[in-house]
Formats: structure tokens, C-alpha cells, sequence
């Protein structure tokens, strides 16, 4: 299935995001928490390629995975840190394992390396349709704006060039705000900007996620979580909840701004994930149903 098609007979779409692990031995793990998102009936699930510009060996194994479990795979790629062969090797196979959507990322920089053929993710997104293979091509879209860009409208125009090659859907980076989507929202779509835009969605259950990945993607965060952190942060399973409970409202709220849909940031925790698709899945039936009459 391809991910376009799926926005066209929904309303409101719902996926999840996973990482590969860095080691074989790591398979057994990241099999068992895709069994149970198996469950929970996503639209589709992203396999992540690699993050602080590594590359991840196990995409494509993961995302046959994906597959057999009766889900649809979202294989990323990245291009910054790799040559033209490598990722034509990488697109070659995703492809026979069946992949028929990817989302084209310029990845993370690595300090002292270099790539001649490749600058951003329009690069490899040009690359990709030149080689003739098949996908479906996704973007990235940074709410907030991308910390590498110079302003808000700078951002805007990167993306809107970015859609013109041919990507058909956008997930977002994390955010904590829900103004900041919204009003990114109405300068994507005052640019021409048509395609679905799903916002990213990390609920954060974890006292070590607020120093690690919040801190990498420069996300603001809103005093109302500042004061959730400060109350939790000694007792985990109070953390863990209140996280649980911060993203659920935040999901109700973009269901109620009219998101195209929610990508959640679940850092291949299956218990959070069932948790928050429990809390907010009979208002995604509801909005779906409406759409299907």
C-alpha cells in the first residue's frame, strides 16, 4: 500500500516510529515490540536508518518484518554521510524486500565528514526519482523550523521545492506546542502546500529522554512540561504516566484542529504505544467513519 493512497481514504492516519537495533542480537527484541504493535493496527509503521549520521544495516530486515506482520513499512533513508552507490544500494534493497514507501532524510551531520554527492534531502530526493524505482516519497517538516534554516519562510520554500519533485506526504519533527504545528500548518498551506502533514509526537516517559533526544532536536519545551519534569523526574512510573497523559491530550487537541494525522515517536516502547492508541483510538474511528460516509 501506498502511504498517498492510505490519506485518501482517511480522515486521520495513526503510525508509529521504531529503530533498528545496532546489533544482530538485537532482533529478537525489536521482533517481540513489533508483534505487539502488530496488535494495535497501525497504518503503518517507519523503520528508522540511523541516527547522529550512522547508518543502520537492519532497515531493510526490519521492515520485512514490518511486512510480514501485516503492516505497511515507511523505510527511511538517509544521504548525508553516504556516496551515490550506497544509497542506490540501499534503495535497491528495500526494494526487493517489498518497500514501497520511503521517507528521504539528509540525516545527521557528522563532524569532519563530508559527502560530494549529496547536500540535502531534495538531492536524494531527486536521485530517487531518477533511478526509476517505484516508492512512494515522504518528507521530513520541522514545526518549530528546521534549526539549520535561517527563518520560518526560508523553511517554508525548502519544502515546498521539496513537494514539487514529488514527495507526497510529511511527518513532522517532534513538538511540544501545539500552536507552533498549527501556525507552521498555515504557512505550509498559504505556500501551496497540499500534501497530508502528520504531526510527530514523542510522549516523554522517561526522565533521560528530556537531556537526550529533546535536547538534539533543539524542541521547545512548554512550562507545562518543564513543571511535569520537575515533579516526576525521582519517580518513574508517575513520569511515565503523566508522559502518557501530556501526549494523549496533545493528540486530542491536533484530532480537533483537524491534523491529516499523528506519527508517534514510541523509541520502541510497545507498552506506551498501546497505552496512548487505547486512550485516543475511538476518536480516530470517529473521524474515519465520517470520512468513509
Amino acid at each position: 500500500m501506498r502511504i498517498a493512497d492510505l490519506f485518501k481514504s482517511k480522515k486521520a492516519a495513526l503510525s508509529f516510529e521504531v529503530f533498528p537495533p545496532k546489533a544482530e542480537s538485537g532482533m529478537d527484541g525489536i521482533n517481540a515490540t513489533l508483534e505487539e504493535l502488530s496488535a494495535l493496527r497501525p497504518d503503518y509503521v517507519s523503520v528508522t536508518y540511523g541516527a547522529g549520521g550512522s547508518r543502520n544495516a537492519h532497515t531493510a530486515e526490519v521492515a520485512r518484518k514490518v511486512r510480514a506482520l501485516g503492516m505497511e513499512p515507511l523505510a527511511h533513508i538517509t544521504c548525508i554521510n553516504s556516496t551515490k552507490a550506497e544509497v542506490l544500494s540501499a534503495l535497491g534493497e528495500l526494494s526487493s524486500s517489498g518497500v514501497e514507501n520511503v521517507l528521504a532524510l539528509r540525516g545527521d551531520r557528522v563532524e569532519g565528514a563530508t559527502s560530494a554527492d549529496f547536500r540535502y534531502a531534495s538531492d536524494l530526493i531527486s536521485f530517487i526519482k531518477e533511478q526509476g524505482f517505484d516508492f512512494d516519497v515522504s518528507a521530513a517538516c520541522y514545526p518549530e523550523g528546521h534549526p539549520e534554516c535561517d527563518s520560518m519562510v526560508d523553511d517554508v520554500r525548502h519544502l515546498k521545492y521539496k513537494v514539487d519533485l514529488g514527495v507526497t506526504h510529511l511527518n513532522s519533527q517532534l513538538f511540544f506546542d501545539n500552536d507552533d504545528y498549527f501556525r507552521f500548518l498555515d504557512m505550509v498551506r498559504l505556500a501551496g502546500i497540499e500534501t497530508p502533514v502528520q504531526a510527530g509526537i514523542m510522549p516523554l516517559v522517561k526522565a533521560s529522554q528530556f537531556g537526550g533526544i529533546v535536547k538534539m532536536t533543539a524542541a521547545k519545551i512548554p512550562s507545562k512540561i518543564s513543571r511535569m519534569y520537575a515533579r516526576f523526574a525521582d519517580d518513574p512510573e508517575s513520569l511515565c504516566e503523566a508522559g502518557i497523559a501530556y501526549a494523549t491530550d496533545q493528540i486530542i487537541d491536533l484530532l480537533s484542529g483537524g491534523v491529516d494525522g499523528i506519527h508517534l515517536y514510541i523509541m520502541n516502547n510497545a507498552y506506551v504505544a498501546r497505552r496512548i492508541t487505547e486512550n485516543v483510538r475511538p476518536f480516530f474511528e470517529k473521524l474515519n467513519s465520517e470520512n468513509a460516509k
